[in-house]
């Protein structure tokens, strides 16, 4: 009680009356300050500052024409290869020679278009409705090529028609050319199952590879074309690779969406 006393005594003495109250230091008026600023910055960055995101997905280069899976319509052994893969055949070409019971039996590609991959060689035995081979559908040899990314079903709605996209491409190095340019194109309304990517590739591995995180969508992407390059495209390098790249070629894309407000993460 001794002690509380005295203390009481000490708050009323008259002498500390006239004494200012001090609030804060200058040094926290100081950090209070730059606080609110900062607040104030990040405030207005939020409504007025954008941010990019980008979208990856594996993808492959083709005409965009789709291809087909070519099989024996008859069972006998191969005699003779007509044709090899890279070429361009007219419909109705002739691709094998094979030989049967009833005499020798001639294998035709069923639509015009490129030879993409060919499984069977001289000596290979065959049952009716073998796979033989896998034709690229083109209608002149000219055609441009395009690109296919496989976006999965969730992220598809966030692509936007006329995106720019980055394309590495698997056979051109791109420490030294850069990446392929293109702009979407056309983004697909559903998810493909393996089966009808397969169908579409004429590669029942394709299928299996792009379908692999679960059924994707498909991203039509057109590559911006250039009269300056070798390849006839638009690199991020001046001039590209020496080479243009063949269809059915591997590619990982980058899609840059579009920009958004930071604030519009917050928003409902």
């Amino acid at each position: 009680m001794q002690f509380r006393q005295q203390a009481l005594t000490k708050a009323q003495s008259a002498e500390d009356i006239d004494l200012p109250v001090r609030y804060a230091r200058p040094q926290g008026w100081l950090a209070l300050a730059v606080t609110l600023v900062v607040m104030a910055a990040a405030a207005v960055w939020s409504v007025t500052g954008t941010v990019s995101s980008t979208l990856a997905a594996p993808g492959i280069l083709t005409h965009g024409q789709g291809s087909y899976i070519l099989q024996s319509p008859v069972a006998g052994q191969v005699t003779a290869v007509l044709a090899k893969e890279g070429s361009t055949l007219r419909a109705g070409a002739p691709l094998l020679k094979i030989r049967t019971p009833r005499g020798s039996s001639v294998v035709r590609t069923l639509a015009a278009g490129r030879l993409t991959t060919l499984v069977v060689s001289i000596g290979s035995v065959l049952t009716t409705g073998a796979d033989v081979a896998s034709v690229e559908r083109v209608r002149h040899s000219g055609d441009p090529l395009t690109a296919t990314l496989y976006v999965p079903a969730g992220r598809a709605a966030s692509v936007p028609v006329g995106a720019p996209v980055d394309l590495g491409v698997q056979s051109v190095p791109s420490q030294t050319y850069g990446s392929l340019r293109g702009h979407v194109r056309a983004v697909g309304r559903t998810a493909q199952s393996r089966q009808q990517i397969g169908s579409h590739l004429g590669s029942d591995q394709l299928g299996e590879e792009f379908s692999r995180h679960g059924p994707p969508v498909a991203v039509l992407v057109r590559l911006d074309r250039s009269a300056t390059t070798r390849s006839g495209y638009r690199w991020s390098s001046p001039k590209g690779p020496p080479f243009t790249p063949d269809s059915m070629t591997l590619a990982t894309g980058t899609v840059h969406l579009a920009d958004r407000h930071p604030i519009e993460w917050l928003l409902p």
